[in-house]
């Protein structure tokens, strides 16, 4: 199982390289630090053309396709957009913190890929308690949203704002417990290490788990359905309605960062992250990130917005009971010895718990409401 003794010694010398890296420690952070701003920038701008497109094609019409071939130039032809717009700051704005909320939100999503390896021993700082890094660095982008809201004077930038931190701290809770089935698994909080122990893949393992960890983590980054922090038919744009120019592209950044962030993290827990035939290593981890994206863009095109009220009762009827079960029943397996010669046997009776779980939970026990509101 993972030892905690996390101090400062071990997170300097945290290093995923040989000790003769050419330069030692600081040589090595400045590589990682800017492999990590290239990957992410250059992934975003990926993921936005995917996401743009593939809707496109999902609702009958083509999407951007005149800015440079195929349309791949226009992630950076609406950035030169975006920067050329004038800076508005509202009077009674507090300047400051007005100021200070985009950087504050997007600083963690970069923070995230320290320990996120690209393959095997490549990642900034093998952490021991990885997972619990991730785990706590992903929630201080809430402090930039809050931020956002209270210091834009506008009620409806507080009201979106509210919503973020009251389903950051409701859908914070399953998607831990999701995380804890597969550290339960695989007797480790290093991200490194719960990727070298998947043999078999955890999203067979734990199906349960994965569906849990996708729908909180996507309520989490305000991703539809459950973008109600920026619901224009209620809340105009939510916490970023005082915003412009470069100043809104740095939210707007955010929420696609985050994105390839939970893409990457689901990639590492749930589908062996770097391990694959054939291809780099690298190259695996960037098509699994893609596969997960698209599934939440196809969550986007299909599934309708649903209300505040569906918001909070999904997290604490569903999810979060859900959730218990799913550790209850992996520490019962775990506990009892995984037989790992019979690995596959564990994975058709893991889906089978999964689909009979789901199936009960949500014909018996919990109900959205439909046209009635839930207070």
């Amino acid at each position: 199982m993972a030892t905690f003794d996390f101090n400062i010694y071990n997170l300097v010398n945290s290093q995923a390289v040989p000790p003769d890296w050419p330069g030692g420690f600081w040589w090595h952070w400045l590589f990682f630090t800017v492999v990590i701003i290239g990957f992410v920038l250059t992934l975003v701008m990926g993921v936005i053309y995917i996401e743009r497109r593939g809707m496109g094609r999902m609702q009958s019409r083509l999407g951007p396709n005149r800015t440079g071939p195929f349309g791949l130039l226009q992630p950076v032809a609406d950035a030169v957009k975006v920067l050329l717009k004038e800076n508005i700051v509202p009077t009674a704005a507090d300047k400051l913190v007005h100021w200070l909320a985009p950087v504050i939100a997007f600083a963690p999503a970069l923070m995230l890929f320290a320990v996120i390896p690209f393959e095997n021993g490549a990642l900034l700082a093998d952490l021991n308690i990885g997972i619990l890094y991730v785990v706590a660095i992903s929630s201080v982008s809430t402090v930039g949203i809050f931020m956002a809201g209270w210091g834009s004077s506008n009620k409806y930038s507080l009201l979106g704002a509210m919503r973020n931190v009251a389903a950051i701290v409701s859908y914070e809770i399953p998607m831990v417990l999701a995380i804890a089935g597969v550290v339960l698994i695989a007797g480790s909080l290093s991200l490194n290490q719960i990727v070298m122990a998947q043999n078999v893949p955890f999203v067979l393992l734990q199906p349960l788990g994965f569906l849990l960890f996708f729908a909180a983590g996507c309520a989490e980054i305000n991703r539809s359905p459950f973008d109600l922090m920026e619901a224009d038919s209620e809340i105009v744009a939510g916490f970023h309605t005082e915003y412009s120019g470069m100043k809104f592209a740095m939210f707007y950044l955010v929420e696609y960062a985050e994105a390839v962030a939970i893409s990457a993290i689901i990639a590492t827990l749930f589908l062996g992250g770097w391990k694959g035939p054939i291809l780099p290593p690298w190259l695996w981890f960037i098509i699994k990130i893609i596969l997960v994206f698209f599934a939440m863009v196809w969550t986007r095109t299909t599934l309708p917005r649903i209300r505040i009220d569906q918001l909070m009762a999904f997290a604490w009827k569903f999810l979060f009971p859900m959730s218990l079960l799913n550790l209850f029943i992996t520490a019962l397996q775990v506990l009892a010895g995984w037989p790992t010669e019979l690995a596959w046997v564990m994975v058709i009776v893991n889906i089978a718990v999964m689909v009979v779980m789901v199936f009960i939970w949500s014909k018996f026990f919990f109900r959205l409401g439909g046209g009635r509101l839930e207070a």
